[in-house]
């Protein structure tokens, strides 16, 4: 990569992770396209190794808020979802489900902005991990359907609950690549490479997240939930791809 590419790179994993520290997610909703654009070696390996590390300090600062029961669900949910999308994928192409998946968002969304508050319940849980799942298989993107149950969380417990679930996740999908051979000491290289960007941006998170909950994090959510489904709809309706 020339200079000016490698210093976008770097850039936007270090606004990526300002992000995903202060909601507990959204590094790779920037990050995915930026990195692929620049040099598709940053995906999926070296993104995914960023957004671990996010994960983890960003669960290790919220510990306090951590209620794995929630997570336990989640996950439950993810691996229902993730064998559901390869199920159906066999038989139904990955850009109409990504349009349902980002149709039923802005529903979701929608339906908050009117009032509609969703509850947290292990039901719920078990949803938003399947559509987690389904959207992460897809396009490296899972936060949104998860971020959108937990909404009306307080932000600290927002921000723990999903850091948590994707640490696992994110250590899942890491442990598949390295045993199908998708991961090497490059992309090890490459992801040592953007680390530093990824740090400055988790310690800047702590002063942005401090902004946030004072009365900002529903708002937030919501706003990047439904920017990320448009998006999604865009891409599958109108580019085809």
């Amino acid at each position: 990569m020339s200079t000016l590419a490698w210093c976008l790179a770097l850039g936007s994993v270090a606004t990526g992770a300002a992000i995903q520290g202060s909601l507990g997610f959204g590094l790779g909703m920037l990050c995915a396209p930026i990195l692929a654009l620049l040099d598709p070696d940053l995906v999926p390996g070296p993104l995914l190794m960023m957004g671990l590390f996010a994960s983890v300090w960003v669960a290790w600062r919220e510990r306090a808020g951590f209620e794995f029961s929630r997570i336990a669900w989640a996950l439950v949910g993810r691996v229902i979802g993730t064998a559901i999308g390869v199920s159906v994928l066999v038989v139904v192409s990955d850009q109409v489900v990504l349009g349902v998946l980002a149709v039923a968002t802005l529903a979701g969304v929608a339906l908050s902005v009117g009032g509609w508050k969703i509850q947290p319940t292990p039901p719920a849980m078990v949803v938003a991990g399947a559509a987690s799942g389904v959207m992460g298989l897809l396009t490296s993107i899972g936060g949104p359907p998860m971020a959108l149950v937990l909404q009306n969380e307080t932000g600290a417990r927002l921000r723990s609950t999903l850091s948590g679930f994707f640490v696992i996740g994110a250590s899942m999908a890491l442990a598949s690549l390295a045993v199908s051979g998708g991961l090497d000491s490059h992309d090890l290289r490459l992801g040592a490479a953007l680390a530093p960007a990824a740090l400055v941006g988790l310690i800047t998170s702590t002063m942005l997240a401090r902004f946030l909950d004072a009365g900002w994090v529903r708002r937030v959510v919501l706003g990047i939930s439904g920017a990320t489904a448009a998006l999604l709809l865009f891409e599958v309706t109108v580019l085809g791809h």
